[in-house]
């Protein structure tokens, strides 16, 4: 069978990046907390930061024998992780019913002192306690008492390693990108895929036509207009592009998911090509060669 993998290369770049771990007393509330709090963060583009699940898990894995999820927690600055972790964690992991919070980045570069900080909300009736082998804050609230990790460590990983899946139809490309998010999962690379679904529909290029924009439609893939730019780089039969977007708290992790994505979807007859984008440096100094990963 002959490799779909265009010979190019995603371009990368590096992040900082804080890796939490919320639990529950039941993995519906833990995922609650954990969908809440990653919210409004698919794309630096726009939003204040990028996020998203990394795993679930089991109960016997956790330092408080409940079902768990962790996430990841993405900025370009260090100083912006502070007030993404002190926002996110208190409004929303803090807000849903059971939980606890829990630090899960031993090797981290930087530290913040997240659940001090978010015990202040205890108005003075809260305290600092050694729990599960660790220093926890804990914080009454109105079904008991809200538990959480004071450090949070924070580190430099990489991010912005980019497939572009070209396919026939919308729901067969669909589908094979479906199949590539849950290879990423089964992979259990540290990883995430902010996105919805871990899918973008409306990928993006540097640039625009319009002065104000700094990025905008990658119209090279749009197959809508495929008939009317000179620059379209679809196949005649290329009808839809989906693209997943990777972040990995290392090189090495990176690599791990995006070898399972071609391994997911190099065989799929609806897959034509699998491809990524680059701005010759412009995006980031760190080059992953989609060929090196088949």
């Amino acid at each position: 069978m002959d490799s779909k993998v265009e010979d190019t290369f995603s371009e990368c770049f590096k992040m900082w990046v804080s890796r939490i771990l919320i639990t529950a007393e039941d993995l519906e509330l833990a995922l609650a907390a954990a969908r809440s709090t990653i919210g409004f963060a698919t794309s630096i583009i726009m939003c204040s930061a990028e996020a998203g699940i990394e795993t679930v898990v089991d109960a016997t894995a956790t330092p408080d024998k409940r079902p768990g999820v962790i996430i990841q927690i993405w900025t370009r600055r260090s100083s912006k992780m502070k007030e993404e972790l002190l926002s996110r964690i208190s409004q929303c992991a803090m807000t849903t019913p059971t939980t606890r919070i829990f630090n899960a980045l031993e090797d981290g570069e930087k530290s913040y002192s997240i659940g001090k900080l978010i015990s202040y909300f205890g108005d003075g009736y809260q305290k600092q306690t050694s729990k599960f082998n660790k220093t926890m804050w804990e914080i009454p609230v109105m079904d008991g008492d809200f538990l959480i990790e004071e450090k949070f460590n924070i580190k430099k990983g990489i991010a912005g390693g980019l497939f572009l899946l070209i396919g026939k139809t919308q729901k067969d490309t669909l589908a094979a990108t479906r199949s590539a998010i849950a290879a990423i999962k089964k992979s259990q690379a540290k990883a995430i895929t902010s996105f919805p679904s871990g899918i973008c529909r409306a990928g993006s290029k540097i640039g625009s036509e319009y002065t104000f924009l700094n990025e905008s439609t990658n119209h090279q893939f749009c197959p809508t207009v495929k008939d009317k730019v000179k620059d379209s780089l679809l196949p005649e039969e290329g009808n839809c592009v989906y693209e997943i977007v990777i972040n990995a708290l290392s090189e090495e992790e990176l690599k791990i998911a995006m070898k399972a994505v071609i391994q997911a979807v190099n065989a799929d007859k609806n897959i034509l090509r699998i491809t990524s984008t680059n701005y010759e440096g412009k995006l980031g100094p760190i080059q992953i060669h989609l060929k090196d990963l088949v």
